[in-house]
């Protein structure tokens, strides 16, 4: 096995988090790969967040890059913690407190972009933190099945 061609990435703790195949050897390999990935990930497959429906596990939302939002938070007013989806009304003054979640964190980054799942109806809730003003945007939620 060839090292440039497949390499591991790991976390800080030294844990496998992921593999990368190079394009080269996934043209090689992927008719015959494709199907073991497919069955793999059926079998490890979480329910998608839907209205109304309880998990026993809660979802995987990317706190830590959230932390580092607020950890560089330089903008000229407070941190806010509201979320509103104008596309079913569902609302809240701070999702961080919500048990259960009517968000779902999906990014935050450091240039103010961070967005929601809102659990009502699957719509995507974006907050863009300029350094005056915060700018919402609601993209409601298309079934790409179809």
């Amino acid at each position: 096995m060839i090292k440039k061609d497949i390499q591991g990435f790991y976390d800080q703790t030294g844990n496998l988090i992921g593999v990368f195949i190079s394009a080269k050897l996934w043209e090689k390999v992927a008719e015959e790969i494709d199907p073991i990935l497919e069955k793999a990930l059926s079998q490890l497959k979480t329910p998608d967040v839907c209205p109304g429906q309880n998990f026993s596990q809660p979802p995987v939302e990317p706190i830590e890059d959230w932390e580092n939002f607020l950890k560089f938070w330089d903008f000229r007013y407070p941190v806010e913690k509201k979320v509103i989806c104008k596309n079913c009304g569902l609302s809240t003054e701070d999702w961080t407190l919500d048990s259960p979640r009517k968000f779902i964190l999906k990014a935050a980054n450091l240039g103010g972009l961070v967005s929601f799942l809102c659990t009502r109806c699957q719509a995507r809730v974006i907050k863009r933190h300029f350094k005056d003003k915060i700018q919402y945007e609601v993209q409601p939620f298309t079934d790409r099945k179809k």
